[in-house]
Order: C-alpha cells, then structure tokens, then sequence
C-alpha cells in the first residue's frame, strides 16, 4: 500500500514549509519559476524510462510529459525527450522498453532534458503511476541543475485509486493494509479506459493522466 499521507492541514502545512525551505536553497535564480503559484487546475503527468531500477545507478533514457487542464489532456502541449545514458543500456532493460544504446546515443545530455524538463512542468503540480521512482531518478539530474529537488506536490495514481476501492469495500474489510490490486492493467481495466502500448513513456504518461482525470470524476 501506498505511504500514508499525514491529514490534510497537517499536509498543507508540511507541503508550504517544504517549498520555503527549497526556495532558499535553489542554486539559480534562473529557476524561481517552479514557486510561482500553478496555473488554475493544472498538472503535469509524466514517466521515465530507465536503464534499470536502480535510482543511484541507473540512468534516464526517455521522458514523456503531457499536461493537464480541469478534465482535458493537452496532448498538443507535450513532451518526449530522448537523454543520453552514461552507461550501455543492458538487455533486459531493452526487452522493456525496447530502446538500444544507439536509440539515445544521440539523445539531449542530462542537463540539458532536466532543463527542458522543469521549463515544461513549471510550478505544476506532478501526476504519475509509482510517481516515486520517476522523481527519484529525476532529482539524481535535477539536483546538481538547480541546487534542489524537485519541489512540485506530487500526486499519485495508484494512491488515489487505492482510496477509491477502500471507500467500496465492506466495513469489515476496511483496515489497513487492504487487499486492493494496484497493477496498472488492473486499475486501467477496472476504470474502463483505453490502453495504450505501455513502456512508451509519453504513453505512460498520457494513461497515468486518464486515470488521474477519471479517478477525480469518481471523487465528485
């Protein structure tokens, strides 16, 4: 399951002396933009593709990003970098995601995907599946950047869709650690939205965002 969130006032509280704490430790001034307040209803839903899973070693090949406005998903406001590894992509990563080391050879250097990257997300806040892998791969290139991680609320899926079936089940099964599938085929099914081909990241991203926009419609 998920990490517990603390209540919300407490969360608010914690999330503003978070951002304070970062703004005085950004680095370049150049990047002040990621505290300006979001636009209204705005996020941004986004995936990696990795050379393997380890956060401290492995590295990004592939960004996708697409941002979202109320219930619409501006597919023509996206993103889709390829980044140079420091490493050989191995095998079973490419059995994956299906890119080759010659795939990204020609990809954007690290620094300069994050800087596009944090240009197209801004202060929006950051929608995802498992969103924690992604924004610990990406705080490894983000952080010698601008000084910081990345500071945007982060908003998971598989969170969200947790707390839904938890709200439907029985009260006698209502205790923690509940027995809820959280595999993406399995929330994508059950909220019946189309699939795409998964391991694509701007597909990643674009599903990730469907399930976000219907898993708030389901809230009310």
């Amino acid at each position: 399951m998920p990490m517990a969130l603390p209540s919300p006032p407490l969360h608010a509280l914690w999330q503003r002396t978070r951002q304070r704490w970062a703004r005085r430790q950004l680095s370049d001034p150049a990047y002040a933009f990621l505290f300006d307040p979001p636009p209204p209803d705005e996020y941004v839903a986004l995936d990696c593709e990795t050379t393997g899973l380890n956060t401290r070693t492995d590295d990004i090949i592939s960004i996708g990003a697409v941002r979202i406005r109320g219930r619409r998903i501006l597919t023509s406001e996206r993103l889709e970098l390829l980044v140079q590894p420091q490493c050989q992509v191995p095998a079973e990563s490419i059995r994956v995601h299906r890119l080759r080391t010659m795939d990204v050879a020609h990809g954007l250097p690290v620094q300069e995907a994050m800087h596009r990257l944090l240009h197209f997300i801004g202060s929006r806040p950051l929608v995802g599946y498992y969103l924690e892998f992604d924004v610990a791969m990406l705080n490894r290139a983000v952080r010698p950047l601008i000084g910081i991680r990345l500071p945007q609320p982060q908003i998971e899926v598989s969170r969200l869709y947790y707390d839904y079936r938890f709200r439907q089940l029985p009260p006698y099964q209502q205790h923690d650690n509940a027995d809820i599938d959280l595999r993406f085929d399995t929330l994508m099914a059950d909220l019946d939205l189309p699939v795409r081909e998964a391991h694509d990241a701007l597909n990643d991203a674009v599903m990730a965002a469907m399930a976000f926009i219907r898993l708030r419609e389901l809230q009310g």
